[in-house]
């Protein structure tokens, strides 16, 4: 019994020891090395780095921000859609009479201007038909002056008795038979100058010529399905769009056609031209829910080609010394948009004020109030991720303003 006592006392000595020199080191910093007094702490820690790094009040002292005053300017109104080029004109050149054809005078992809020489069927055969008509007409023409000068004497001889009166009538009507057949003969030869004519293929309008469909020597029909080439239109050229029906009420009060018509390219970048508003649909799609718009642009520079998809912006209006601020001074909450305030406490000191807002529109980095700013108000522009309602801020105008995902020195 004795020696379990002892044993006893002499584990309850070993622990008061240990508690002892445990008591005796020195205090861990937060990178756990010892004798470096954790901030915050005992140490003489200043307490102003609270919250998450990074976030409201992770440096000390005012938040460095940019301020902007609430200007007024002129800002554009714009609709937005999405659209497909196409030929202003497009048309499949097929011959319009039979024959072999024996040359192509087109290269493909030339530019070319309405009648000239696309292709040359073999006119021989157009050439004899011709002839042949001419030769009719001279015969009938001939006859027909020849029984109007015997009309002429029946006409003379009858009041003598050397003609009776039937003979003139029937004289008569053989003049009338061959005056019809030389009309028969005359339009016989325009079909056959036409016929002629179009053994010569030629661009029926200006425009940009396709692949060459068929090869010299082939023989060719009149209406070839497939036909010799396309020619389309690019100059001018038009760009059909869509946008949401509930567009169609502000393009109808601006006016609709004349409205001024901008194409970007696909990335949004680049603008590749400006048009007008030429046609507007004249139903509404129920499946999608948008109505179909038809631009012309001039396309000089043949920016636009066929196919080609694009974005489109059409001017509704633009509104008169709108209240403007830099878009990415807005931000985003759980009950709208709002934006900070440079505002003065109780101190006079700068501090950021909250304030609810409404955007009417944005665009070009600019947004359009439509309530909640008034003239005079200097807004947060830069820095306003690392503020609350209340934050002592400061203008930072020669120095850059710490993005809110930056880190403090030394960390």
């Amino acid at each position: 019994m004795r020696r379990v006592v002892a044993f006893a006392l002499g584990l309850g000595v070993i622990a008061v020891l240990g508690w002892w020199i445990f008591l005796r080191q020195p205090a861990a910093d937060g990178n756990g090395v010892p004798g470096v007094a954790a901030e915050g702490g005992a140490a003489g820690g200043t307490g102003n780095r609270r919250g998450k790094r990074g976030g409201p009040g992770d440096f000390d002292g005012p938040v460095p921000v940019a301020i902007a005053a609430v200007s007024r300017r002129d800002v554009p109104i714009y609709l937005d859609g999405l659209g497909t080029v196409q030929a202003f004109n497009t048309v499949t050149v097929r011959p319009q009479v039979s024959g072999q054809l024996v040359s192509v005078a087109f290269q493909e992809g030339q530019e070319v201007n309405e009648g000239d020489l696309l292709a040359q069927i073999d006119p021989r055969s157009f050439d004899a038909q011709l002839q042949q008509a001419l030769a009719q007409k001279g015969q009938s023409e001939a006859q027909l002056n020849t029984a109007r000068r015997d009309l002429q004497r029946f006409r003379e001889l009858v009041g003598d008795g050397y003609v009776s009166k039937q003979q003139l009538d029937t004289q008569a009507q053989t003049v009338a038979q061959l005056e019809a057949s030389v009309k028969a003969s005359e339009a016989a030869v325009q079909n056959a100058r036409i016929s002629q004519g179009f053994a010569r293929v030629t661009a029926p309008i200006s425009g940009i010529t396709g692949l060459r469909l068929v090869d010299v020597g082939n023989l060719v029909d009149a209406g070839t399905t497939g036909g010799l080439v396309v020619v389309t239109q690019i100059r001018p050229i038009s760009v059909v769009f869509t946008l949401p029906e509930q567009s169609l009420g502000d393009i109808r009060a601006a006016g609709g056609q004349g409205l001024q018509v901008l194409a970007f390219d696909r990335d949004n970048a680049k603008r590749l031209a400006r048009g007008e508003l030429t046609v507007i649909d004249n139903q509404i799609d129920q499946t999608t829910g948008t109505i179909r718009l038809k631009a012309t642009f001039a396309n000089d520079d043949k920016a636009l080609w066929p196919g080609q998809f694009v974005n489109m912006r059409l001017l509704v209006r633009t509104e008169a010394n709108g209240l403007v601020i830099p878009a990415n001074a807005v931000q985003r909450g759980p009950d709208g948009d709002f934006v900070y305030l440079a505002g003065v406490d109780d101190k006079g000191e700068a501090i950021a004020e909250k304030r609810d807002i409404k955007v009417a529109h944005s665009e070009g980095g600019m947004a359009l109030i439509a309530s909640g700013l008034n003239d005079g108000d200097r807004i947060v522009t830069d820095g306003q991720y690392r503020l609350q309602p209340g934050s002592k801020i400061r203008e930072a105008k020669d120095e850059p303003v710490v993005a809110a995902d930056a880190q403090p020195k030394g960390k």
